[in-house]
């Protein structure tokens, strides 16, 4: 019993230094967990990026919408007379000039007509003179108490009647020569043709189907509609100065065309909150074609002191817009702001920032709230406008807009990751 008992307690002993040497061990790697936690990370480099302050300056109050081209006038021109198309006298898709020959109808027939109608009024003429003479005999000869007043009346009346048959001649000589004159069909205003329907050697009937269709583009109008929340702004511009309208054709590198706003529909459209609106455009190089859709820049007014920052600086998310404002010991602070509209890149701010603040402007993509920079650019100073006094505006509408971003592809915009 006693060797037993012996070897117990060597067990026991054993298996109690087993556990002792493991919690030693957990211990020791604890320790050396936390040591590995609390040891702080690397520094985090300064990113590199470019800066620029808030200005300050006059920026042109815009509506943009897409737009129509209508022509100012379109003549579907029908044969008047009867007839076999003799001769076209222009190509499809000329440009024509008023009271330009376009085509002749057979004037054979009229010509006839009209000579008909000439000899009936000799005739009757002719008619009416012996008529009158013989009237006019009577009555000396009633006045002298030769013959009865019945002789004179009758003789009168007979005269009477042949004056209106000449009247009623000269009236079918007339109706002839305007029928003969139709035989010859000219253009009625300088305008673009189109296709021509009927072919020379075709029959044409009175008021058929168009034989070409010429519409008037110089000048030309462009109908759009816009949000009826402008209605204010336009009515009290429109009462002051005609106000002006640019236009961009989709695809096309040339110059805008510049236009007067002629037209303000007098209802709003109760099923999409719209005004009808039109502008007029000279249109000398025929850039603007009868049913092209453009892009419609209409200047309402000139907002004064109104805070403006580049375009490509603003980021914008989901939750919305912001830019990375420059603070003391070059840390950048992730601010929220209200963009209004984008102007020759220059996005005019209602909320958010105050002129002469510096914001990141490149690089700011790879930045978070609080991280550090360092500017590869001097910041330029800030430009305030004195108040009343408007700034250049630039002519060309190519590049505006009315959306706080940039158009899509603008290489100067960083993209939010």
């Amino acid at each position: 019993m006693t060797r037993c008992h012996k070897n117990l307690t060597a067990y026991k002993c054993l298996a109690r230094s087993m556990r002792v040497a493991m919690h030693l061990g957990a211990f020791a790697a604890f320790a050396c967990g936390c040591a590995k936690q609390q040891a702080a990370p690397p520094a985090r480099p300064p990113t590199r990026v470019v800066v620029a302050k808030v200005t300050q300056k006059t920026m042109p109050v815009e509506v943009t919408a897409v737009g129509n081209v209508e022509a100012i006038s379109t003549i579907s021109i029908r044969a008047q007379v009867a007839g076999e198309v003799q001769n076209i006298h222009f190509k499809e898709g000329d440009f024509v000039k008023k009271g330009q020959v376009l085509l002749t109808i057979d004037p054979r027939p009229y010509e006839a007509a009209l000579a008909q109608a000439k000899a009936a009024l000799a005739r009757d003429r002719a008619t009416g003179t012996y008529n009158r003479a013989q009237a006019q005999r009577y009555k000396t000869l009633f006045d002298q108490g030769v013959v009865p007043a019945e002789q004179v009346d009758s003789f009168t009346s007979a005269a009477d009647a042949s004056d209106a048959v000449v009247n009623s001649d000269e009236a079918a000589v007339k109706t002839a020569e305007l029928n003969l004159e139709y035989c010859t069909i000219e253009s009625p205003i300088d305008g673009r043709t189109g296709a021509v329907m009927v072919k020379a050697g075709n029959l044409v009937k009175v008021a058929d189907v168009p034989i070409v269709v010429i519409n008037q583009v110089n000048p030309i109008y462009v109908n759009f509609t816009v949000p009826q929340q402008y209605w204010p702004d336009i009515k009290e511009d429109i009462e002051r100065r005609a106000l002006h309208v640019t236009v961009t054709i989709p695809q096309n590198s040339g110059r805008p065309v510049e236009g007067t706003l002629t037209f303000v529909d007098n209802i709003v459209d109760s099923t999409t909150g719209t005004i009808h609106l039109r502008g007029t455009f000279e249109n000398s190089q025929n850039r603007l074609w009868p049913g092209l859709y453009v892009s419609v820049l209409l200047t309402l007014s000139q907002q004064p002191n109104a805070t403006v920052v580049p375009a490509h600086s603003i980021i914008t998310t989901q939750e919305g817009s912001y830019v990375y404002v420059v603070k003391g010991n070059d840390i950048v602070e992730q601010r929220t702001i209200v963009p209004n509209r984008t102007i020759n890149n220059d996005t005019v701010v209602d909320k958010g920032l105050q002129p002469g603040e510096v914001i990141v402007t490149d690089g700011q993509v790879n930045l978070v709230p609080g991280a550090k920079i360092e500017v590869k650019n001097n910041a330029p100073e800030p430009i305030v406008e004195p108040p009343g006094r408007p700034s250049e505006v630039a002519g060309s509408a190519t590049h505006r807009g009315a959306a706080a971003d940039p158009p899509p592809g603008d290489p100067g915009r960083p993209k939010p990751q």
